[in-house]
């Protein structure tokens, strides 16, 4: 038997996961299982997209609910007091800098089940979180992008 994949999250992470899965199954599916009801009204279903749209929609949600509960199921908490304080670490923050004299970047490097780049948040299975974990403040590192090699200088960490 395969064992599961775990998820590293931090609490918060957890929480809003749990939150999402909520909202799915007791708000979005008799949301769509009414917009089905009503597609059925319509007539012959051959020919009824809003029919097929609510069933690809309720395929969507159903398959959303088992990875969140899959997830949360194999969420591994990430707890404070077992974080390196002086390293690059899943659940800390770090700021760099592009060299030479590019633009300072914040990221918090966290478990991909709570990634989301637009929010500053991303996961220690990317290429720049990768290249940075275990580094300290000061060290140089070269990161692998998709837009080629990026050398960065650590500046902060917390």
């Amino acid at each position: 038997m395969a064992t599961e994949k775990v998820f590293p999250m931090t609490l918060a992470g957890k929480e809003k996961l749990e939150q999402e899965l909520e909202h799915l199954k007791s708000v979005k599916r008799k949301e769509v299982v009414e917009r089905i009801k009503i597609a059925r009204s319509f007539g012959d279903l051959s020919e009824n997209s809003e029919y097929d749209s609510a069933k690809e929609e309720q395929a969507f949600v159903e398959g959303r609910i088992t990875t969140l509960e899959n997830m949360i199921r194999n969420a591994k908490i990430i707890k404070e007091d077992e974080l390196a304080t002086d390293a690059v670490a899943l659940g800390r923050s770090v700021t760099f800098i592009e060299l030479p004299g590019g633009d300072e970047e914040t990221y918090s490097i966290v478990g991909s089940a709570e990634a989301d780049p637009f929010e500053g948040k991303i996961s220690n299975d990317s290429p720049i979180a990768k290249s940075l974990m275990g580094k300290k403040v000061g060290d140089e590192v070269t990161v692998q992008t998709p837009g080629g090699e990026m050398n960065v200088r650590i500046t902060n960490i917390k």
